[in-house]
């Protein structure tokens, strides 16, 4: 008997949104890397994931988990 599997998702969407609910824009998680749409956009920008990890090392606030 064959047993079917799941693929793993290609990339995550997480849509953000203002104190008043209206959407900012949307990130993209991709095992590439990291990508931005401004709301209401037809483009998406993007990073490495390298250039990502770099600029929130740098940049980025330590937090706990």
């Amino acid at each position: 008997m064959v047993v079917n599997n799941s693929c793993p998702k290609k990339f995550y969407n997480h849509k953000i949104v203002d104190p008043d609910r209206n959407v900012v824009g949307h990130v993209r998680v991709k095992p590439s890397g990291v990508l931005w749409a401004p709301s209401n956009a037809k483009v998406w920008y993007g990073v490495s994931l390298e250039e990502f990890a770099r600029f929130m090392e740098k940049h980025g606030k330590k937090q706990k988990k």
